[in-house]
């Protein structure tokens, strides 16, 4: 239990002593939608603009972020910041993918799920007047690496 202290209270984790190593964080979500909403964000036919690089932009903002909407998360330098997007015709779905690093004290796992959630949120809000029925899910860490618990791929 790294954030509570010995009396129960929530704490943010100390990192102070700790040298600063390369640290990358991959995650992704996925927007399920009708066939023709995703027709008319990649012919750019949405009323609201340009569905994906706003999404894009909104992912790279959020994770940037992170840690002012996560409580216990460290304000990190972030180094680069990636968000993409993988259309599913035959599923009506958008995979979002996202890709964070730094070179700090602590991992950057939380940037990179903030990243697509938010990016998953403007794909939505910029398409909610035409396709109610979208949905948002899966939402999870694909890989991580440095740091000392190593390196994570999911399988």
């Amino acid at each position: 239990m790294t954030h509570i202290d010995s009396q129960g209270r929530l704490r943010m984790v100390d990192v102070s002593e700790k040298e600063p190593t390369w640290r990358e964080a991959r995650a992704e979500a996925f927007v399920t939608l009708s066939g023709e909403t995703l027709q008319r964000i990649y012919s750019g036919d949405i009323p609201k603009g340009n569905v994906l690089e706003a999404a894009r932009l909104a992912g790279i903002m959020a994770a940037k972020r992170t840690w002012e909407l996560i409580p216990l998360c460290h304000q990190l330098q972030l180094t680069g910041v990636e968000v993409d997007f993988f259309p599913d015709v035959s599923k009506a779905e958008i995979r979002i993918g996202s890709r964070v690093k730094t070179n700090d004290r602590t991992g950057v796992e939380m940037e990179a799920l903030v990243a697509v959630t938010n990016a998953a949120l403007t794909v939505y809000d910029m398409c909610k007047a035409i396709d109610r029925e979208m949905t948002i899910r899966d939402v999870r860490l694909t890989f991580k690496a440095g740091g000392r618990s190593g390196t994570f791929e999911r399988s």
